[in-house]
C-alpha cells in the first residue's frame, strides 16, 4: 500500500467525554508581531497549527497545516515549547499534547498590525489570522491559549521550555 493510498488519521482519541489529542503549532514572528489565529466569531485565539497525523513528524505537521491554512510554504525552525494543556471544549474535557516551533511565514503572507490579515475555510471552520503585538498585556487581552504563551512570546527562550496548564489556569 503506497502512502498516497493510507488516509490520514490525526493523533487523537476520545473516551466518553473525554479527548486526547496531539497538536502542532507555529511561532511566526514579524516586526514585533505574532500570528495567531481563530475561528470566527470565537473568543480565544492560538497559534496556527493542527492535529499531528499518524506517522508524521511535529515539523511536517506544522508546514502541511500551513500550506492548509495560509496557502505558504514555511521555513519551520526549532522546537520553542512542549505544552501538556488540560481544558473544556464543547462539553468535552481535552488533554492536549502540544509542540510549538519557530517558523518563517514568507514576506508574501500580508502583514497587518491588529487586524485581520487572512481567512480561510478549514474544515468545518472559517479560520481568521492576525498579527498580535507580543506584549503580554495584549496577548492576555486576546486572549491567548495555551495561557502560558502570553508571558513567552515577547522573548523566546534559547533552550525547550515545558509547561502545563490545567483547565485554563
Amino acid at each position: 500500500m503506497t502512502t498516497s493510498s493510507v488516509k490520514s488519521r490525526m493523533v487523537s482519541f476520545d473516551d466518553g467525554d473525554q479527548r486526547f489529542q496531539m497538536r502542532a503549532a507555529g511561532i511566526a514572528i514579524r516586526h514585533g508581531h505574532v500570528l495567531v489565529h481563530r475561528p470566527t466569531g470565537d473568543r480565544q485565539w492560538t497559534l496556527p497549527g493542527g492535529r499531528v497525523d499518524l506517522g508524521e513528524t511535529s515539523a511536517e505537521t506544522v508546514a502541511r497545516e500551513m500550506v492548509e491554512e495560509l496557502g505558504q510554504v514555511v521555513s519551520v525552525g526549532r522546537l520553542v515549547f512542549i505544552g501538556e494543556n488540560f481544558f473544556s471544549l464543547d462539553g468535552r474535557m481535552v488533554h492536549e499534547f502540544a509542540l510549538f516551533y519557530e517558523m518563517t511565514v514568507p514576506e508574501a503572507f500580508p502583514f497587518l498590525s491588529d487586524e485581520v490579515c487572512h481567512r480561510v475555510r478549514d474544515g468545518n471552520n472559517d479560520l481568521e489570522f492576525r498579527w498580535v503585538p507580543t506584549d503580554p498585556q495584549r496577548l492576555s487581552a486576546l486572549p491567548l491559549r495555551p495561557a502560558p504563551l502570553q508571558t513567552r512570546l515577547a522573548s523566546l527562550p534559547s533552550a525547550t521550555e515545558l509547561f502545563a496548564v490545567r483547565f485554563g489556569s
